[in-house]
């Protein structure tokens, strides 16, 4: 067995502590203590919430996949491009969209430009999007109605994104939740607010076709650091 780094050996010591369902805002004062005292040259790391599950991702009717908008914020800038018609490209040009346009953003996507983080389009741009399918599904940034990316609202879009919306879906191979809550430079209320509002979304979208136990665990971790295990009761808003 491979010797542990002293970095590793300390993800191991506080994982090991707390290695049974912990207070959601003591494991965040944790995960802020860890960052500080293990010396990390990346001291505002991304603080992520992993959700596991009880859902068959094999059947249709089982599937998750939304957005929420955080209320705290990413802590990240988002870069959007909007594929649009007419007034609507002015209208999320206006909303603040980084790129805007209709065939020639196309076109310059499936040249190979990929400089955004999201892209919105609207309905009756989705047909021009199907060349783009073996470029954008692979990376995630194929729009999809259900995540709101695909709207006739595009100045709504693209606000959401700004102010902290984020997309989720459940991975096909053991059905987990990944998604950013936020930064460590947030503070301790800043960062439980975005859980607990990450956390209720993904409740709501319990598929009707899910039996026995929805959310099996809920964890939340740092960039290279270690996870810990919450306490779903204690995530109330107040």
């Amino acid at each position: 067995m491979a010797k542990l780094t002293k970095r590793q050996k300390q993800i191991q010591a506080v994982a090991e502590q707390f290695n049974t369902d912990t207070d959601a805002r003591l494991a965040i004062d944790t995960l802020k203590k860890f960052i500080k005292d293990s010396g990390s040259k990346n001291t505002n790391q991304t603080f992520e919430l992993s959700v596991k599950l009880g859902i068959d991702t094999k059947a249709n009717d089982q599937q998750v996949r939304s957005s929420v908008v955080l209320p705290s914020g990413t802590g990240k800038k988002t870069r959007i491009a909007v594929i649009a018609k007419g007034e609507k490209v002015q209208a999320a040009k206006d909303a603040g969209a980084d790129f805007a346009g209709t065939e020639e953003l196309v076109q310059k996507i499936q040249d190979g430009w990929m400089e955004f983080d999201v892209l919105v389009a609207t309905p009756d741009t989705m047909p021009l999007l199907g060349k783009l399918g073996r470029v954008l599904g692979p990376r995630g940034l194929m729009p999809n109605p259900k995540d709101g990316t695909v709207t006739a609202d595009v100045a709504k879009a693209v606000k959401d994104l700004q102010a902290g919306k984020v997309t989720f879906r459940a991975e096909k191979t053991g059905a987990v939740v990944h998604l950013p809550i936020g930064k460590s430079s947030f503070s301790q209320d800043e960062l439980f607010a975005n859980l607990v509002a990450a956390v209720q979304e993904i409740r709501k979208n319990k598929p009707s076709a899910s039996k026995g136990t929805y959310m099996e665990s809920v964890f939340v971790s740092i960039t290279q650091g270690p996870g810990l295990k919450i306490d779903q009761s204690t995530l109330v808003a107040v």
